[in-house]
């Protein structure tokens, strides 16, 4: 074992143990004999005994761990501390600008454990609330995890978006007298996307010569052409003739599960010369099914049937509902909030600032609540017709009760129920915990069912199906949280609720006025799960929101 793979070890244990909040001099001590060791022109292991635990800055201590090092390839110490921390916080090491008293904070202070929780962190501008975390500090650490993550060449649907959307463009622009298109999991909206894949007439010979490096060939087939962009995205070409693109297209678009279930045989032999995909379902006598809805067999049944789903679209969305202002976590004040959105078109904000409990993120005390009501009612007069609605993303507490006491939830127009802390729990502690809040007569939206954060963190296991049944019986909205990190209820679920007649509300969690653009991505979630403006709670108009809102209120009264 080399004198730096054992300086590596000394240094990772001196950074935990700062990060375990043990004593600094012992973290410095190891951090100390690791720089010694590193200055050394001879290999520890070809020196005995005495003259390593005499060597400057290792000691009897420090040496006698790295003898045992040296003959047994173990580190005890150092393999206690690794058992001991969670590999997300392992992960952030490598992190630029985050040392172990940065880390140390941000999981004991903001019980963050993965570096996808801590981008969401610093999306919701939490970091800065903390000593040693300012605007510039967070901003670079949000770009540097975001370089990170990328380099492991998986992506939200958000995140690759636009280079999706460019790469198409520019090869469509370049190559006009060819056919290109995107397919497989983009085309179909999926909320992760693996590899890019585009059917094309291009052929694979001026392909690779477009895609010079530091482009990389990964892999080549008659069929396919797989390469590799400078950051780190696989990008796979269907190369094709022109007679057979509609049907390439059609066949790298499904899911398995779509393309086993066609009531009819896929073949190139059957739809060779078709132009347009869509002339594919008119010879097989079925109208045309959304690339989005493509995903398992059932969909076929519902369009023989003539079932298949108005979709919601962009436009459909009336109002804003689910942001934070500079009283909790975000960036915007709320008046630039509504102006904002009320310059996009939209009727109304539903302004959700953090609960008191939310101590990370500024939450508000009752003192705060009635003065940002008191600002709202100002707003209100000088904005009207637009309107702010007075609302509070309440954490659901351990025991599953709400943050405030009846007298306070009721002066809020509405109330969103979201559990952020105490996140293991087994399906059990989740659904008692989850159930309480539904049955609360203050609560109008269950935010983020399972407070999943994709790539990053799994939900809480819930039993979808009685969450879902428990919100229809007790009138509860169903919270579709659009920011791209989230995307939770998942669409899997979306359909299953509006089979059953429930309340839905894509509603983007801003912290910001750019944070209205994540509406978008809910939508398109929306979209793959069958959801259309009649069951969408922002797709109210104002006044629709208003008399909804009011038999909420009769309700709470009853009860």
């Amino acid at each position: 074992m080399d004198n730096d793979t054992i300086a590596g070890q000394l240094k990772l244990l001196s950074k935990l143990l700062e990060i375990h909040g043990e004593n600094i001099f012992k973290a410095r001590s190891y951090a100390n004999a690791a720089y010694q060791i590193e200055r050394l022109t001879f290999p520890l292991e070809e020196m005995n005994t005495e003259d390593i635990l005499l060597t400057k800055g290792i000691g009897e201590a420090i040496g006698k761990k790295i003898l045992e090092l040296l003959q047994t390839g173990h580190f005890p110490l150092l393999e206690k501390y690794l058992e001991e921390t969670p590999p997300g916080i392992l992960e952030m090491l490598h992190i630029k600008g985050l040392g172990p008293k940065k880390i140390a904070t941000i999981w004991k202070d903001l019980e963050i454990e993965t570096l996808g929780e801590l981008l969401y962190a610093c999306n919701e501008n939490r970091l800065t609330l903390y000593k040693g975390f300012g605007e510039k500090t967070q901003e670079s650490i949000r770009q540097s995890i975001e370089f990170y993550l990328a380099s492991k060449g998986r992506f939200l649907y958000a995140g690759i978006a636009t280079y999706a959307l460019s790469l198409e463009k520019d090869l469509q622009e370049q190559y006009a007298t060819e056919q290109t298109s995107l397919t497989g999991d983009f085309r179909r909206q999926a909320e992760i996307i693996d590899q890019l894949e585009l059917v094309t007439t291009i052929s694979h010979a001026t392909l690779q010569q477009a895609f010079q490096p530091p482009w990389q060939v990964v892999e080549e087939s008659a069929e396919h052409l797989l390469i590799k962009s400078p950051e780190n995205i696989h990008v796979k070409f269907y190369c094709c003739p022109k007679d057979i693109f509609a049907v390439t297209l059609f066949r790298t678009t499904g899911h398995t599960g779509f393309l086993d279930g066609a009531p009819f045989e896929i073949s190139a032999a059957s739809f060779s010369g078709l132009e347009k995909e869509e002339e594919i379902f008119m010879q097989v006598g079925f109208p045309y099914i959304l690339p989005c809805l493509r995903e398992s067999s059932g969909i076929w049944q519902k369009a023989r049937d003539g079932q298949l789903p108005k979709l919601i679209a962009d436009e459909d969305i009336r109002g804003v509902i689910h942001t934070h202002s500079t009283w909790s976590d975000g960036n915007d004040s709320l008046e630039k909030m509504a102006v904002a959105a009320r310059d996009k078109g939209y009727e109304y904000l539903v302004i959700s600032d953090h609960s008191r409990s939310a101590f990370y993120a500024n939450g508000l005390q009752a003192d705060r609540v009635r003065a940002q009501q008191e600002e709202i009612a100002g707003l209100n007069a000088k904005l009207a017709p637009f309107r702010i609605f007075s609302s509070i993303e309440s954490d659901i507490l351990s025991d599953g009760q709400l943050d405030y006491p009846d007298e306070i939830l009721k002066t809020f127009d509405l109330v969103i129920a979201s559990v952020h802390s105490n996140l293991k729990m087994d399906e059990q502690k989740a659904m008692q915990r989850l159930l309480r809040a539904i049955e609360n007569p203050y609560t109008t939206i269950l935010g983020h069912p399972t407070g999943r954060l994709l790539l990053s963190r799994p939900g809480y296991p819930v039993d979808h199906r009685l969450l879902i049944d428990a919100c229809i019986h007790h009138h509860v909205v169903i919270e579709i949280n659009a920011h791209p990190r989230r995307l939770d209820l998942d669409w899997r679920w979306v359909s299953y609720a509006c089979e059953n007649n429930a309340l839905l509300s894509i509603d983007p969690d801003a912290h910001s006025i750019e944070g209205f653009a994540d509406i978008h991505y809910g939508v398109l979630a929306a979209q793959k799960g069958g959801l259309d403006a009649q069951h969408n709670l922002s797709s109210f108009s104002r006044q629709e929101l208003e008399n909804f809102l009011q038999q909420c209120k009769s309700k709470q009264a009853i009860q």
